[in-house]
């Protein structure tokens, strides 16, 4: 007997993930590989472009392996991918550079010279933040910082559109990953010309534009064997990440956001047509036809809590060990020990700088109203509701743009403590849900490739697909507590935002 499936593989910024799914999008089996970010340099987050193609590689074969004794056939693969990386290739498609990857912060240093005017100008049309993540000030510095390779570079592409060419000989780009780059005119689906002439390069350094459900077929025969697959196995281009996280937890209505807490961190939504935010606070991406996702990705998430664990509560994480509990959930214990407000103490969560909501790459982390009596439950509690308290500065920003808010559906690492899960239900005042699929990106790849393919008639279908494991209502005593709170934090935020990049660089100084 032959069982049919599909595979939904995700690029990420630090491992490569691929899921098989069977018809009714359960997923049946995994295989993930890490992979080393170069940071030899401040602010400097490049990768190896080739190492994540031998990866993507190995996970598409490895998560077929599910029985020795049983046939599968694969209907098709969909690709998830990482937003905002950049590399250069030669004519023969060789690397001319390592993959640029969003938490490259080396490009700050051309932002100071484009206009302010200009500058929103383009974001307005493109729907991506003037910010280093993004591509187009990235093309800005590699002219400046190396001329010649800007110059002599063939095509400036992704990490997808990389791994695209070398299976099948083709430059292409899904409007998704398109409008992540700060080049892509989101009304037209066209290069952006203005945007383009700033960068001084034209179209024909760019890919060729497809929608996120264009499929390919025919990959060169030689990686018929990596791959375990025949060469003509359909694949989708799919689309990013971000936007196909939403549609893998089903938050694609209107007044249903997704929440996401990994490494770093996100909260996004659907609108039915582009939607810019005044001052360029937050981004707007395509997915498919007109669906757009619109929100704020932020650099602090889990990584903040990482850094709590090694550097201020190692006996935490030794006794932990001792134990035999997770590190991660022995802190979030003791965090439990404190009030909400973590009994007056607040923490700034921007240990890497900031994207949404404060688009500064200077901002740096602090702790305010530390005093003798806070304890290191009241510390690490108040680390928990700083990276919350920032995603709920990005929620402001859209709240007034949007239906009115129902739930959020949370996905990433966070959603598997019911102490923060319930933390931010009370922070947000609206009910959490936690679907029922941890691997949201693959997912909504798969969802996306069904909907290409006609086997889904309508992206809405996912509801039949995604149902809840968890739920969380808030507690309306701690979201009034967490309410005057937050006033304080924002005015906070604030006041110290003017000293960020004269902190920056006295740091650099030192």
């Amino acid at each position: 007997m032959t069982d049919s499936y599909m595979i939904g593989v995700d690029i990420g910024t630090t491992s490569t993930k691929a899921v098989l799914f069977n018809g009714n999008g359960s997923a049946i089996n995994q295989a993930t590989v890490e992979y080393p970010l170069f940071s030899t340099k401040v602010g400097m987050a490049e990768q190896d472009p080739k190492e994540i193609f031998r990866a993507v590689q190995y996970v598409m074969k490895k998560c077929q392996q599910i029985h020795s004794d049983q046939l599968i056939t694969i209907s098709f693969v969909s690709f998830s991918s990482a937003m905002h990386s950049l590399m250069a290739v030669d004519k023969e498609g060789e690397p001319l550079t390592r993959l640029i990857t969003w938490a490259d912060q080396r490009a700050s240093s051309v932002m100071d010279s484009l206009e302010e005017n200009e500058a929103l100008q383009i974001y307005q049309r493109t729907g991506t933040p003037i910010h280093p993540m993004s591509p187009f000030i990235k093309l800005r510095w590699l002219k400046n910082e190396y001329p010649d390779m800007f110059q002599s570079a063939d095509k400036f592409i992704s990490i997808k559109e990389y791994i695209f060419y070398k299976l099948f000989g083709q430059y292409v780009i899904e409007y998704s990953m398109a409008s992540t780059t700060g080049l892509f005119h989101l009304e037209n689906r066209q290069w952006d010309d203005e945007a383009l002439a700033v960068c001084e390069i034209d179209s024909s350094k760019l890919s060729r534009l497809v929608p996120t459900t264009y499929k390919l077929t025919s990959f060169h025969k030689q990686y018929e064997q990596a791959l375990s697959l025949p060469a003509e196995t359909p694949f989708y281009i799919g689309a990013t990440d971000g936007v196909l996280s939403n549609l893998g937890v089903n938050a694609i209505t209107p007044g249903v956001f997704a929440l996401t807490i990994g490494t770093s961190g996100a909260l996004r939504t659907v609108v039915r047509k582009p939607l810019t935010h005044n001052e360029g606070k937050s981004f707007c991406y395509t997915l498919v036809d007109d669906y757009w996702v619109i929100g704020g990705p932020v650099n602090n998430g889990g990584i903040v809590l990482r850094w709590v664990k090694e550097q201020l509560a190692r006996d935490v994480a030794e006794e932990a060990v001792t134990l035999g509990v997770d590190p991660y959930d022995h802190l979030l214990q003791i965090a439990s020990q404190s009030s909400p407000g973590a009994n007056g103490l607040l923490f700034f969560p921007y240990l890497t700088g900031e994207r949404a909501p404060l688009w500064d790459a200077d901002a740096r982390g602090s702790f305010v109203g530390l005093s003798l009596h806070h304890t290191k439950a009241d510390m690490i509690r108040a680390v928990l509701e700083g990276i919350t308290f920032n995603l709920y500065m990005v929620y402001e920003t859209l709240e007034k743009h949007i239906d009115t808010p129902r739930c959020l559906q949370a996905t990433g690492g966070f959603s598997r403590s019911p102490f923060w899960r319930q933390l931010v239900a009370d922070i947000f005042g609206l009910e959490v849900l936690v679907p029922e699929s941890y691997e949201s990106s693959c997912l909504g790849a798969v969802i996306l490739g069904q909907y290409g393919e006609g086997t889904l008639k309508s992206l809405h279908a996912v509801k039949e697909i995604v149902g809840t494991l968890h739920r969380h209502d808030p507690n309306q005593i701690k979201h009034e507590v967490y309410q005057k709170t937050y006033s304080l934090y924002k005015q906070m935020t604030n006041a110290l935002q003017p000293t960020y990049k004269e902190l920056a660089q006295w740091q650099k100084s030192l």
